[in-house]
């Protein structure tokens, strides 16, 4: 049965090594993918990226979450994509494809243009209702209610959020970007 393995320290409590990492990727054919999730974690990748260079590491896909807080330097890295949570996937998707094609500037800019609304989502606690508060105004969910113990969000969080997406349109206008 194929299975990724997930490194989020964080959370999981659990620290692997990037020779860790490596000997459950070669013990274990049904290991096809790598959710990295540690933090900071570009050296990981590098270090991975680098056993599969040498031949000490079979090819595996390694895709992030974080909220894509690192995306920009983790496609650098050799990451392939991301797998997290965000308002904005149309921007993740853009982002790996300016990456693929060696766009470095125009990745860092739309990411840049991204980040203080980024930021803001990945707020513990909050940063899920400011999700699904933008992705409503989006038109992707019909509501941002959750259910409890999620809250929703103040009269003056949606001001803040109104105001970061003002913003954010504004500057990927000016680049012609997502």
């Amino acid at each position: 049965v194929p299975f990724v393995l997930q490194d989020y320290p964080l959370t999981l409590s659990v620290v692997m090594t990037p020779a860790v990492i490596r000997r459950i990727v070669t013990d274990n054919p049904a290991c096809f993918m790598l959710k990295h999730e540690d933090w900071p974690g570009l050296e990981k990748i590098s270090a991975l990226r680098g056993f599969q260079k040498d031949g000490l590491l079979r090819p595996l896909s390694i895709l992030t979450g974080n909220g894509g807080l690192f995306l920009d330097f983790e496609m650098e890295r050799g990451a392939d994509g991301a797998m997290t949570g965000y308002a904005f996937p149309d921007m993740l998707v853009e982002m790996v494809k300016l990456s693929a094609a060696g766009e470095r500037d125009k990745a860092h800019d739309l990411f840049d243009a991204h980040l203080p609304y980024l930021r803001y989502e990945q707020q513990p606690g909050v940063g899920l209702a400011v999700r699904k508060y933008v992705m409503m105004k989006r038109g992707a969910i019909a509501s941002d209610a959750q259910r409890k113990p999620g809250s929703a969000l103040s009269a003056a969080a949606r001001q803040e959020v109104d105001y970061l997406l003002t913003r954010l349109e504004s500057r990927v206008r000016n680049q012609g970007s997502t």
